[in-house]
């Protein structure tokens, strides 16, 4: 049985965290450029030139990316021949997420749902995070990080379409919550779609989804022609850059399908903004 230390646990979250809220990742900010080099819009061409701008000066003056820092989420595969040493796995990334986001000068953003009521002083700085948990082989810890923003969180959306709606269904699905969304989720946008599954497990596979690097193709040579597809219907949509109109809506779609039951068809869509920050580490 492998040991791992509480304490390496939370400054390896602490330093994701700070990271990669000033650094966009190389992914995407390698189709942000594609995206620029392909847009026929004047307009919305130059406001990824700004978009890029503004990842070079995040970058370079270690600055937010943007000023909603997002919540914390994270899925984490915990090897069954590791055992954290000194407090619960669960609790070293909550710690390392509230240092994270205090020693950045990250806004807290988690509030009471009604009430508003910020729960910094409470609950913890930005917290609780969301963990998802899943144990495997081996005796390594692998912590996927992303933080996701209000705006893009807002537009996406969770439906049970009837079996005979089939791939048609699926692509309508998606074009209409793109369509309504518009310009709020600050396009051009990566989008996550979970196929398959229950409720619950659909829009927990298209948050997954977003974690992929842009460029990696679905290993299902169904789901890759599908991730196509949809993300040309996309990007006939128009919306463009920041909803300025033009060919970039989308960089990417990509798709993580479970079975389902015989009488159902989940389907999440799920969206990330121009500022995808995520990365992953393995202790």
């Amino acid at each position: 049985m492998r040991e791992v230390a509480y304490e390496d646990i939370v400054n390896a979250v602490k330093n994701m965290i700070i990271t990669t809220a000033t650094n966009l990742p190389d992914d995407t900010l390698e189709y942000l450029k594609k995206a620029y080099e392909k847009e026929k819009s004047e307009v919305a061409k130059e406001v990824i030139k700004q978009l890029l701008e503004n990842a070079k000066i995040a970058r370079e003056e270690k600055r937010p990316l943007c000023q909603d820092t997002g919540l914390a989420v994270f899925f984490v595969k915990v090897g069954q021949d590791v055992k954290v040493v000194g407090g619960l796995l669960k609790d070293a990334i909550n710690e390392g997420t509230e240092l994270g986001y205090k020693e950045g000068y990250l806004r807290a953003s988690t509030c009471e749902c009604f009430s508003r009521a910020n729960l910094k002083d409470t609950v913890g700085y930005n917290l609780p995070a969301i963990i998802h948990f899943d144990i495997v082989e081996g005796d390594k810890i692998e912590i996927e990080y992303a933080a996701k923003g209000g705006g893009s969180e807002n537009v996406s959306r969770a439906k049970v379409l009837p079996p005979a709606a089939g791939k048609e269904g699926v692509i309508e699905f998606v074009k209409e919550v793109i369509s309504d969304a518009g310009g709020n989720p600050c396009p051009p946008i990566t989008v996550g779609v979970g196929i398959g599954g229950t409720f619950e497990k659909a829009a927990i596979n298209s948050k997954h989804a977003l974690f992929r690097d842009l460029g990696t193709k679905n290993p299902d040579p169904e789901l890759a022609e599908l991730e196509e597809k949809i993300l040309e219907e996309i990007n006939k949509l128009g919306i463009g850059a920041m909803g300025m109109g033009g060919t970039q809506t989308a960089l990417a779609v990509h798709i993580e399908a479970s079975p389902c039951h015989i009488a159902s068809l989940p389907v999440s869509v799920n969206v990330q903004c121009h500022s995808s920050r995520h990365t992953h580490i393995t202790i």
